[in-house]
Parts: C-alpha cells; structure tokens; sequence
C-alpha cells in the first residue's frame, strides 16, 4: 500500500542536501527534540514534489498510508516537513478523508511550524465540505488540545472573501480567555489576515471585544488596517 519509491526518493535527497551546521541551528530555532538535516523548507518542498512526480500514488488511500508512514517514523524535521508537503498532491486536495491525517499532524507534531503547516488544507477542506467542517472546527475551538485550538482558529488564514465571519468569530470567541502565547497570537494573525479582506469587519470585531483581546491579539489584529481616515 506505501509508496516505497516515494519514500526512498524523499530520503535519499534530504541527505543529499544535508547540512550539518545549519542544521544544529534550526534544531535549536525549533526547540526541538528531533535533529534537522537542515535542508532548508522550500527546497524540502521542492525535491518532495520531484519524488511525487516522478513516483504518482496510486490512489487517496496509498497516499494516505505513505504520509503516515513518513510521519510517524520520521527522524529528522525534514522528513515530517515531507509528510506535509506530500499532503499537497491534488488528489488530496478536497478529500475529508485527510482529516484525521492533518489532526494526527496536529496533535503528535504539537508546534508550530507542523500545526500551520496544514493550515492551508484544513482551509480547502472547509471550502469543499462546509457545513461537515463547520462543526469540527467549532468542536476543535473548544479541544483540550492547545494545538488542536490554533487550527480551529488559523483555518481561514488563506480564504479571504470566502471567509465565513460567523465561524471565524465563534472560534475566536471560544479562545479569548485563554493565557497561552501560541493561541493568542494565533487570533491576532487570523483578525489581520482577514483585515486585508474586510477592514471594517475586523476593525468592528476588535472594538467590541476590546476588553477581552489580550494586548498581543490586538496588536496583531489592527496592525495593518487602514486608518479611520483611509490613509
């Protein structure tokens, strides 16, 4: 069921590009337990789109299995970065199937760089599947999971006018109380993103919850929105 040439492929070339000094560094960036080869993101990308191309999948549930496998054995960063990146096979794209594979990612990767790596595919299975995704997102707002929360609410990062503003404050809303430093930039981050698409939206939204925006959500949220005046 794995695609072994996939994997063999996206090997081999992490330890072709390997550099040890840069490596050491991004590890210590990351806070990480797991060593990094130090291949930097964009050219992981790039020779994990080469290893797809060159070996398709066969099917959803092929790729499904090969994104798992990677993951979970994974021993340095970059083959977890591959993980993700393989998720962007357009076979991939629309199939409500790869939840549990993006919420797996989530929940055992627990930072960052993994949980907003996804962000961009939780946002296309929102477009494809509204109403089903819908109800996750408002489950996943309220998970005991911090990580699980950040994805609820970086969901729409990328949907611009297709936002949906009533999900987007709800799961906000849900996290307004919440001291943590990766949630509370996490709202800051989605209000100014969706700022670009409706200032006036966003602008409405911090005035109302101005007491409840912790200093760091606000900040964020209001950076770049057009002055009062339009200037």
């Amino acid at each position: 069921m794995v695609n072994r040439e996939v994997l063999a492929t996206i090997s081999a070339a992490l330890e072709e590009q390997a550099d040890a000094e840069r490596g050491a560094g991004a590890q210590a960036y990351m806070k990480s337990s797991i060593p990094s080869l130090g291949v930097r993101v964009p050219e992981v990308r790039r020779l994990t789109k080469a290893a797809a191309a060159a070996h398709p999948f066969e099917s959803p549930e092929q790729l499904r299995a090969t994104v798992l496998e990677l993951w979970r054995d994974a021993k340095v960063r970059e083959e977890r970065y591959a993980a993700i990146d393989l998720t962007g096979v357009k076979m991939a794209a629309k199939d409500l199937a790869m939840l549990p594979v993006y919420e797996e990612i989530i929940r055992t990767g627990a930072w960052w760089d993994f949980v907003d790596g996804v962000s961009d595919r939780i946002c296309a299975l929102l477009q494809a599947h509204r109403p089903a995704m819908t109800e996750i997102l408002l489950g996943w707002s309220r998970d005991e999971d911090l990580w699980i929360r950040r994805a609820s609410i970086t969901a729409q990062l990328k949907a611009k006018a297709h936002t949906d503003r009533r999900l987007l404050r709800n799961v906000i809303e849900a996290n307004l109380a919440d001291r943590e430093f990766f949630i509370r930039k996490a709202i800051g981050w989605a209000l100014r993103e969706f700022g670009k698409t409706d200032p006036e939206w966003v602008r409405t939204f911090v005035a109302e919850h101005d007491e409840r925006l912790s200093p760091l959500s606000r900040r964020e949220a209001i950076r770049n929105l057009p002055s009062d005046d339009g200037a």
